[in-house]
């Protein structure tokens, strides 16, 4: 009995055995295991730190090639241009464009000339003329006596284009000098709803206003002005249009060609320019071109030099895009310069869609013009709206730091590759936003015919309501009396909709039985020219919220300020333009 029972309480203490051997054995797999997989991954670790020597030992190896041969290149590419633009003036089909083709050749060749060239070689003997005999004496003036000679000179060439230029079609010099008036109180409006009108910048406000008054001048009164205008639009048209084919292959050539859908057209567009800017900014070109026009309106507007890009670039690439141009700047902007981005993209129309205005009968030299007046004319609305109070970081200067990127382009094609990724994103958000804003503003016209109906009002409409509203601002554009209403209701079509409606409505209204009278229709084709509308509020809060998302409260609180900046500074291309016809 007692052997039989110290054989049972053996078995109890076997099996324990038995157990810690085989914990032992699994202890000693997992850390077998654990080995291997820290092994691997130090394995995979120096692999990922040898491919990236390799990366960057084949960008060094390609950036001294490049140093060493770097003359004999850009050598070669200057003869080329020059080849072209010899072959290109001497041939009969081509000898036409000697203008737009000149200074395109000539632009390239003196950029690549003066990578060799010390540019105190220009600089100098300008300003040993430029200082002595303007800059120095100038400003030895009182600020008021400068801002005193400033207003005269804008005075001055108002005036002159308003009556120093014989009268055309059906216009009188009274109808001229309403639209000299509108000016004024378009100006004392903003004036007197600015943010802070203690800080207007008021130097900037006048080399805008005289800016686009001159540019109004040199495209309409110049044909010089207006083939270099309209031969820069055509070639950003041209260059965005290149998106669409990857919509073709994605949909169908018909889709693009005829639907024009937005989800389709724009927004392929859209994606395909982020990348391309993505890989520019890869190669420098996108610093270089920051660098410049930061410096040259610094100097005449006092403005940074993202705000300079974005709103010259407004009128050949749009509103979204040309906010993609300054993307690593754009969530450290203030205030005033998002103000200022936005105004800038509601006041002008994209490249991209200026074949399809011109299709609807639209002279192309309205578009084109209205668009660049806009450019100076956006920059001195934006600040008397909403003054700058902060130091941008972009003012006068451009210091390229990119900081440290989690996954660094190995090259310009990868480069390509993020953009693409990035744009898809901000393409989204843009689909997001307008989807919502056109369906609220459905959602409003809806109740306020319901409530309309209640006082004998069938179609009772955000656009009859503007309609009225708008009546004054079409008064001052210069629009003949009898034209008033229906120019104000194409205003508000453009504002509640979109500018692409309001034109159609427009071709209507020409080949009626009524058609507009030719000052009436050239200041509206002026008019509707720009991205004000509801529409394109989302997707000025879709792209710089996703561009820059801790400004986004920011951005959201301002931007229907920006819209009504946009809107009044078309309405103010629009009066200009009616001075001059």
């Amino acid at each position: 009995m007692e052997h039989s029972t110290s054989a049972s309480d053996i078995k109890p203490a076997q099996t324990e055995v038995v157990e810690r051997k085989a914990s032992r054995a699994s202890d000693s797999e997992i850390s077998n295991v654990e080995k291997a997989m820290h092994d691997a991954e130090i394995q995979q670790l120096k692999e990922l730190q040898h491919d990236e020597a390799e990366v960057e030992g084949d960008r060094k190896w390609r950036h001294a090639f490049y140093a060493k041969y770097r003359p004999f290149i850009l050598g070669a590419v200057a003869l080329v241009i020059l080849g072209w633009w010899i072959s290109a003036t001497v041939l009969h089909k081509t000898r036409h464009r000697w203008i737009v083709q000149t200074l395109w050749a000539w632009f390239f060749i003196l950029v690549i000339a003066f990578r060799f060239i010390p540019n105190s070689i220009v600089t100098r003997p300008v300003e040993a003329v430029w200082g002595p005999l303007v800059s120095r004496p100038f400003f030895a003036l009182p600020s008021r006596a400068r801002l005193g000679l400033g207003w005269l000179a804008l005075l001055g060439i108002v005036f002159g284009s308003a009556f120093g230029f014989k009268l055309e079609a059906d216009t009188t010099y009274g109808d001229r000098a309403i639209s000299v008036l509108g000016l004024a109180v378009f100006q004392f409006c903003f004036w007197a709803t600015s943010m802070n009108r203690s800080i207007i910048p008021w130097s900037t406000v006048i080399v805008g206003l005289f800016i686009q008054q001159a540019i109004a001048m040199f495209v309409l009164k110049s044909g010089a002005g207006f083939k270099i205008f309209s031969w820069i639009a055509h070639l950003a048209a041209d260059f965005l249009e290149q998106g669409l084919a990857g919509a073709a292959f994605f949909f169908d050539q018909n889709v693009v060609d005829n639907n024009h859908w937005f989800f389709v057209n724009t927004l392929s567009t859209i994606i395909f320019f982020i990348a391309f800017v993505q890989m520019m900014y890869y190669l420098g070109v996108m610093q270089w071109l920051i660098k410049n026009f930061a410096w040259f309106f610094f100097k005449t507007m006092n403005v940074s030099g993202a705000e300079a890009v974005v709103a010259a670039a407004s009128p050949f690439i749009g509103q979204g895009e040309s906010a993609c141009l300054v993307r690593p700047y754009v969530d450290l902007m203030t205030e005033s310069e998002l103000h200022l981005t936005m105004t800038s993209g509601f006041s002008t129309i994209a490249g991209s869609v200026l074949g399809a205005y011109i299709s609807l009968g639209v002279p192309p030299q309205n578009l084109i013009t209205a668009s660049v007046m806009s450019i100076p004319a956006s920059i001195a609305i934006s600040k008397l709206r909403c003054p700058e109070t902060e130091e941008p970081v972009t003012r006068g200067h451009v210091t390229i730091d990119r900081g440290l990127e989690k996954n660094k382009p190995a090259n310009a094609l990868h480069a390509f590759s993020q953009g693409a990724v990035f744009g898809l994103v901000v393409a989204g958000q843009i689909l997001a936003n307008v989807l919502t804003v056109v369906s609220l503003v459905a959602t409003i016209n809806g109740l306020l015919s319901w409530i309309g109906q209640g006082f004998g009002i069938n179609q009772l409409t955000l656009q009859l309501i503007l309609r009225y509203i708008f009546y004054p601002v079409t008064f001052f554009m210069g629009v003949p009396r009898k034209e008033i209403l229906p120019v104000a209701e194409l205003l508000a079509t453009k504002l509640v909709e979109n500018e692409f409606v309001a034109y159609l409505n427009l071709k209507a209204i020409m080949e009626g039985p009524n058609p507009f009278s030719f000052r009436a229709y050239t200041i509206v084709s002026y008019a509707l020219c720009g991205f004000a509308n509801l529409g394109s509020l989302g997707i000025q809060i879709g792209v710089l919220g996703a561009l820059a998302p801790t400004r986004a409260k920011i951005i959201a609180r301002i931007a229907l300020s920006a819209m009504v900046c946009g809107f009044i500074s078309t309405m103010q291309a629009a009066g200009i333009a009616g001075m001059l016809i």
